[in-house]
């Protein structure tokens, strides 16, 4: 792609998804699946104006929409409120990959495509999606919501079991033979995740020293290297690069200068993280989409009601109420990103030609039905029984702004 085609593939991109999402904020549609939308109608694989052939060119924006979601996301989350979530946030997270996971598991054995192709599978079903979360908790203002802290932990609980999974993976997917290089993929990346961690509790002072006289432009110029290159590392050692992104928010935001860069970083993480979503729609193939419509709409049913549930159990654990448990189960519904690196890493392994068109179908319904419902889950509390949430006296009742309405926790 020449300089010119490719200013006029990414200003169409823009404008094409502004657009879209303008119009349809009017009627009250969430924006990322207006965005993928777009993508959709102005990609490859539909009739009409088509802004770029190979979406893959484009990849590299559409990584940079992920970090700059991720990374906001980080800034947003202390890592001191994950280590006192303690016990009841890990029992958390922990039940809600144990329903999907081991759900998209027999779903997958179900569908008899093969055993590796289950694998996939099970983790395309079980692993919401970091960057629709993010976007969707922003979207409706509930970033400061009691139960919005619990949503962010289990989706940083998820992303590091994501990355131990992908490295487990790769070597089954390659058809390796042998144990030796999963073990090395898993300590490789479980070391790095360590180092993350320990930057992420102890580095904001140095972060204050390096970047605490620095102008706006020189801030923005720092933050956006540190951000990217700490995904693009993390990324080299076997752990996703929206953990790296992550973490590196998260360090960020133990520093002075973390008022001032959340300030800055925003229209960055509103521009690329559009552009993120309309580049995934190019890549969606309407024809191969139809041949994989029954295990879609199954796979959709079951993952509502697994996500349900596991929104019912972390309530219940930490003392919320029966709107909360729709909030939370209605939020980390949807699935993204990561859904499509399993795909991709299932083409280059050969396996099953079906298991592509699936995850493209599964992950475009859920990316429409899960923001549509979180905007609407106030009108969707009875999809959870009330005697569930008929505890003792101590029950956390959580208003619509995100107050608690009486109860001490």
């Amino acid at each position: 792609m020449n300089t010119g085609h490719a200013l006029l593939a990414v200003g169409g991109a823009f404008l094409a998804a502004g657009v879209l999402a303008r119009a349809g904020a009017r009627i009250g549609l969430p924006t990322i699946p207006l965005f993928m939308l777009a993508g959709f109608i102005f990609g490859p694989n539909t009739p009409g104006l088509s802004l770029v052939d190979n979406p893959g060119e484009l990849g590299v924006l559409a990584g940079l929409g992920l970090v700059f979601l991720l990374f906001y996301l980080g800034l947003e989350f202390s890592l001191d409120d994950l280590v006192s979530g303690g016990r009841k946030l890990v029992l958390s997270g922990m039940g809600y990959l144990v329903l999907n996971i081991g759900g998209g598991l027999a779903f997958g054995f179900a569908l008899g495509w093969g055993t590796r192709e289950a694998l996939v599978i099970a983790g395309v079903v079980g692993i919401s999606s970091s960057a629709i979360v993010t976007k969707l908790l922003l979207e409706a203002r509930r970033m400061n919501n009691p139960e919005s802290r619990l949503i962010m932990g289990i989706i940083v609980i998820e992303d590091l079991f994501l990355a131990l999974y992908l490295a487990l993976l790769q070597p089954v997917l390659s058809g390796a033979d042998s144990l030796g290089p999963a073990l090395a993929d898993f300590g490789k990346a479980f070391a790095f995740l360590l180092v993350l961690a320990a930057l992420a509790r102890w580095g904001g002072r140095v972060v204050s020293k390096l970047f605490g006289s620095a102008d706006d432009e020189l801030l923005t110029v720092c933050f956006v290297g540190v951000a990217v290159l700490g995904a693009a590392v993390a990324e080299e050692v076997g752990v996703s690069d929206a953990i790296g992104a992550f973490m590196v928010g998260m360090m960020l935001g133990g520093s002075k200068v973390a008022p001032r860069i959340h300030k800055l970083v925003l229209p960055l993480r509103d521009a690329f993280g559009a552009l993120f979503f309309f580049i995934f729609g190019l890549s969606i193939d309407p024809g191969a989409v139809g041949t994989v419509v029954v295990p879609v709409l199954i796979a959709v049913a079951l993952t509502v009601v697994l996500n349900l549930v596991a929104g019912a159990f972390a309530a219940r654990l930490h003392a919320f109420d029966r709107q909360a448990a729709v909030n939370i189960g209605l939020t980390v519904l949807t699935r993204g990103e990561f859904s499509l690196v399993l795909a991709t890493l299932a083409t280059a392994a050969g396996l099953d030609e079906r298991v592509t068109p699936f995850v493209a179908g599964y992950v475009l319904l859920l990316a429409i039905v899960g923001p549509l419902a979180v905007i609407r889950s106030e009108k969707l509390t009875r999809l959870l029984p009330a005697r569930l949430f008929r505890g003792p006296v101590g029950y956390r009742q959580v208003s619509r702004a995100g107050g608690e309405r009486g109860g001490v926790a």
